[in-house]
């Protein structure tokens, strides 16, 4: 995989990821190294290792993010949008387990 250049490292496909852009040959989205570097504070080593991935890998990504930034950052915001109105209009199975109404 080292020879591979920087364009080849991420790639868009319509079936996977729901077409979110990826790192190549892993279900790693784009948007996934944007928040884990940007927000949760992880260096690029860190996400290498974590994930067994190259490092050019990571900046492929980061390089990309920083290219791209407004799109990924809406969906980011849209998928925590998701998160939130179904956490507000769906009851936790396990919260009613607990609580005994099941």
């Amino acid at each position: 995989m080292a020879d591979k250049s920087l364009d080849q490292r991420i790639v868009r496909t319509p079936d996977i990821c729901g077409g979110k852009p990826r790192i190549a040959g892993h279900r790693i989205t784009v948007q996934n190294i944007a928040i884990w570097h940007d927000r949760l504070g992880w260096d690029a080593d860190e996400i290498a290792s974590e994930y067994d991935l190259e490092l050019a890998d990571i900046y492929a990504a980061l390089a990309y993010y920083f290219a791209h930034r407004e799109e990924i950052d809406q969906s980011i915001r849209e998928g925590k949008a998701f998160v939130e109105e179904m956490q507000r209009t769906t009851s936790s199975k396990l919260e009613e387990k607990l609580q005994g109404r099941t």
